[in-house]
């Protein structure tokens, strides 16, 4: 949102001393007030169209994305209510080389994988977001989605070097506005969510955000189902001209069925339904709470230098009881099924200070970060599974309703603890009108003790590193600038091998050359950018054991092309293409070297676009079509099981009634493609929805 000053010139007295007559009477000359306008986006604000141009993600300062060296996606929330779409991964898909990985039975935002090499973290305004098991992030209060492609450890700390995802949230806004917009689907889905923003002063200092939504869905799936209240306040106080407090706060309880997918019996489809749940539908949902409260205080110093202190926390619980798959039975027809109670609690606070200034040395000019942060982060993690009688099902006749098992119980217990300390220095140099660079270093010391009480062993671990990023942009045009940079990773890896012993944290280093242009006088913004990305220790599933173990080395290559903007007032476009060679270096018997890595489809691309109408009686309406294509994929590490191709299109419209009514038709999936949008195996596998609609209703009052 562009931001307003008005100056009034009123009373204006000229004395004209070269002409005499003036000079013996001075004259008042009254002029009309003026408006000037600043086309300024801030990087925590709302994006005109899909074409953001400022980030703070990639720096954690105010920086022009052009001005980056690093390739950087932003998805902004205008891509998500085009879509119709409430998922932070159908965002992603506009990103380009992100894909879908486990999760975790659709309980929350499990994993995905950026350029190659799959994570579980997430950022929020800056903030680990993933620790635990949270639920998946709301789309009623996210701004804008930001994927910084290639190792950020400098900037974040322990991480994954494919790529990072920063979730910037909405914050107060200086003008009052009421958003209602509910909508209904397919399969007896809806959704109502409510955005009210006011101003609680007339100064303006004192401003207030609630963002409110609430969801009952069914599924195409059978028996599958979920349910959400989620809830976010938030106001921010300028104390004085200098100094700003922000508060925000997010409370979230979601429940859903626990849902495995279905099975591939000897790695064909074999016509199994989409449709089939191969759970009991009486176990009953798993719940999911969540509770976020994050403040922000920053002081100007002076015109250059400022200070920032934060703090975040968060806790969630997780609990309940589901039935889930397990391998193909020798009948080919049947599989056993595992019936397990989750219990789960998960505390992390985290502070940050920072210290940010402009100087210049010689004639370079510098913008300094001085960072700090402390994280402490406590799990209580109990998955017991109950045996008993055979539990098994028919994949192709299900018939729910069996006793559940009663024996013997047995499973993991565990508390993990994680403590961390951190001090980072970045500097972004301007070194002449066409060269630019950056450098980056953090110092990241690591403790993690797990006491396995299941077991009765206890796993300590301590970590020190130091991770480091370096950049260079050279404005070859106005318009066109290249860019070229390197950087490194550090990840404690979590949980314990099948001895009970902890594992030797990932590493990684990545490279990254490419070019960034501004077309059609800067209404269109592309990046195009060719990687090389190798990392250690890298985890995967066991299925001989069913833990993780550490299995090697692995390594991405590949290129992605990212491009977004309003290429005329009626037309605005975002889409995406990757080629990701991923694979393993190093590995064993169960995974070889030259296994691909699971998941990551070598061709991936998207493309949405949106024609609104500027005249007539149509005006502010507008129709768009999204295209997306995903190539086959591994299904399962180390085997020969893949995921087919596939490829969707999605059809949307919105008709603008009034200034304060749309209407919107959302049609998803036209031509009914089956597909398969991920797995963990070829007996954890989610089928893709088939074709289905969504009508909305937005009122802005």
């Amino acid at each position: 949102m562009s931001s307003r000053k008005k100056a009034s010139l009123l009373g204006l007295t000229l004395g004209l001393l070269g002409d005499p007559a003036f000079a013996d009477e001075p004259q008042t000359l009254e002029l009309d007030a003026i408006s000037v306008t600043s086309d300024y986006e801030s990087p925590t604000g709302p994006v005109n169209g899909y074409r953001a141009t400022r980030s703070s993600s990639a720096t954690k300062t105010d920086t022009a994305i052009r001005d980056i060296p690093q390739a950087i996606s932003v998805v902004p929330a205008s891509v998500l209510k085009d879509l119709g779409s409430s998922s932070v991964e159908r965002a992603l898909d506009f990103a380009g080389g992100v894909s879908k990985q486990n999760n975790f039975g659709g309980l929350t935002l499990y994993e995905y994988s950026v350029r190659g090499f799959t994570t579980s973290e997430f950022y929020q305004d800056g903030f680990s977001a993933n620790r635990g098991y949270p639920s998946t992030p709301d789309a009623a209060n996210i701004e804008r989605i930001e994927v910084l492609k290639g190792p950020a450890a400098s900037l974040y700390g322990r991480g994954d070097p494919g790529g990072t995802v920063n979730i910037v949230t909405k914050k107060p806004q200086p003008e009052a506005f009421t958003t209602l917009q509910t909508s209904a689907g397919s399969w007896d889905r809806y959704r109502t969510a409510l955005d009210v923003n006011t101003p609680l002063d007339d100064q303006g200092d004192v401003l207030s955000r609630i963002n409110l939504a609430v969801e009952d869905n069914n599924s195409f799936r059978d028996h599958v189902d979920s349910k959400r209240v989620f809830v976010a306040p938030s106001f921010s106080w300028q104390l004085n001209p200098d100094t700003s407090l922000l508060v925000e706060s997010e409370f979230v309880r979601h429940s859903s069925t626990f849902d495995r997918g279905i099975v591939a019996p000897n790695n064909k489809w074999s016509g199994v339904s989409r449709s089939t749940f191969l759970g009991e539908p009486n176990d009953g949902n798993i719940d999911n709470h969540n509770n976020r409260l994050q403040a922000t205080l920053e002081h100007h110093l002076n015109d250059a230098w400022k200070l920032r202190l934060a703090s975040h926390y968060k806790e969630g619980k997780l609990w309940g009881f589901a039935s889930e798959n397990r391998p193909l039975n020798a009948d080919g027809h049947t599989i056993n099924r595992r019936y397990r109670e989750r219990d789960t609690n998960w505390h992390d606070s985290i502070t940050q200070l920072e210290l940010r200034g402009l100087f210049d040395l010689g004639t370079w000019q510098h913008e300094l970060l001085i960072g700090s942060e402390y994280e402490n982060f406590r799990k209580n993690e109990r998955v017991t599974t109950i045996a008993g009688r055979p539990y098994a099902i028919d994949i192709y006749n299900p018939v729910y309703g069996q006793p559940k098992p009663n024996g013997a119980r047995s499973g993991t217990d565990f508390f993990e603890h994680v403590e961390s300390h951190a001090l980072n220095l970045q500097d972004q140099m301007v070194f002449s009108e066409k060269l630019r660079g950056m450098i980056g270093a953090r110092f990241e010391h690591f403790e993690q003790n797990i006491d396995d009480h299941s077991r009765n062993t206890t796993s300590r671990q301590t970590h020190d590193a130091l991770t480091q990023r370096a950049g260079l942009l050279y404005q070859l045009t106005p318009d066109t600038g290249l860019f070229a940079n390197a950087s490194t990773s550090f990840k404690p890896n979590n949980g314990l091998d099948a001895a009970g012993k902890s594992f030797d944290p990932e590493e990684g280093v990545g490279y990254e050359i490419g070019i960034k242009n501004e077309l059609f006088d800067e209404r269109l913004s592309s990046t195009l950018a060719f990687f090389h990305i190798d990392k250690e220790n890298v985890l995967a599933l066991d299925p001989g054991t069913d833990t993780s173990r550490a299995m090697g080395k692995a390594r991405s290559r590949g290129f992605d092309l990212q491009v977004t903007g309003q290429v005329t007032d009626a037309v605005r476009v975002i889409g995406a293409f990757a080629w990701i060679d991923a694979e393993v270096t190093k590995g064993d018997a169960a995974i070889p070297a030259g296994s691909r890595i699971l998941g990551v489809a070598k061709r991936s691309g998207s493309l949405l676009g949106v024609y609104e109408f500027q005249d007539g009686r149509l005006r502010g309406s507008d129709i768009g079509a999204a295209f997306t294509y995903v190539g086959d994929r591994s299904g399962e590490s180390g085997s020969d099981f893949e995921l087919p191709a596939y490829h969707t299109v999605d059809l949307l419209a919105h008709y603008k009634a009034s200034d304060t009514v749309t209407l919107g038709l959302n049609l998803n999936n036209l031509f009914d493609e089956k597909y398969y949008e991920r797995s963990y195996s070829n007996y954890w596998v989610n089928p893709g929805e088939p074709r289905n609609f969504t009508v909305s209703l937005t009122l802005n009052l």
